[in-house]
């Protein structure tokens, strides 16, 4: 069976103030493109057709007026920017990006899931990475970059045998089992499963803030030893703030993006 994507493009967007008072965060601009384009384009390019959209209410429309069935021509141009099937679904109240995947189940139809966060860009788009899991790995594969500031983000773990042990978030604050990030390798916002992953989510409880929380799905696979990660090539970037949101359109307009690893 083939795999399928899924893109989790909800949330408010707080943070982004006026910008996104009644526009989705994903579809504001990123260089010369939406930003929901990326993940689309990284998709395609791993060789996934049928794709999965969870976003929030009120905005469903919004995508779905821009990608419609994922059959769309480049404007002004012959050539197609996307020939994708795409599926929609809502989520009615924030409930973490666990809950997101969860929501895939029936749409994956028991194959392997590849998900990105609709707001995680990157360089290089790592197809020969996905493609490899996608045919032949097992259990669950993320993806991590070394940072100058790990505490902000879900880092890994590494036990004797040099695999991935354990899975934690801003250490110190949220997992407070470490007083500070064991190593710098963060989590990035592209993960692949495979359909165990679904029970795995059924078994989550939620977090203090009330979501079921991605890093726990992945330290589940960890605790089991079947966990794979990959480092990525260049740079990773998300548009969560005014700052970063700029800082991205110039990198994209410098370096491009999703380009071959």
């Amino acid at each position: 069976m083939e795999a399928r994507g899924l893109i989790a493009a909800g949330g408010e967007a707080t943070r982004l103030g006026e910008l996104t008072r009644v526009a989705n965060k994903h579809l504001l601009p990123v260089a010369r493109w939406p930003m929901i384009y990326y993940p689309l384009q990284l998709l395609q390019l791993a060789g996934i057709r049928e794709v999965l959209i969870v976003t929030g209410q009120g905005h469903a429309g919004q995508l779905i007026d821009l990608l419609g069935d994922g059959r769309m021509p480049a404007r002004g141009s012959e050539q197609p920017m996307f020939d994708l099937d795409l599926t929609y679904k809502v989520q009615t109240e924030p409930g973490g990006i666990a809950q997101v995947v969860g929501m895939a189940e029936g749409f994956a139809g028991g194959g392997k899931l590849v998900v990105c966060l609709g707001d995680n860009l990157f360089e290089f788009a790592e197809v020969a990475a996905i493609r490899d899991w996608v045919n032949g790995g097992e259990g669950a594969q993320i993806f991590i970059k070394e940072v100058p500031d790990p505490e902000r983000f879900g880092v890994v773990v590494y036990g004797e045998d040099g695999r991935v042990s354990d899975v934690v978030e801003k250490a110190g604050v949220v997992d407070t089992r470490y007083e500070s990030p064991p190593t710098s390798d963060a989590v990035v916002g592209l993960y692949c499963y495979d359909a165990g992953v679904y029970e795995l989510i059924r078994e989550l409880r939620p977090s203090s803030r009330g979501e079921l929380e991605i890093t726990d799905v992945n330290r589940a696979y960890a605790e089991q030893g079947c966990l794979d990660v990959h480092r990525l090539q260049g740079w990773w970037h998300d548009a969560g703030t005014h700052e970063a949101l700029s800082e991205l359109g110039a990198l994209v307009e410098e370096t491009g993006a999703n380009k071959p690893a």
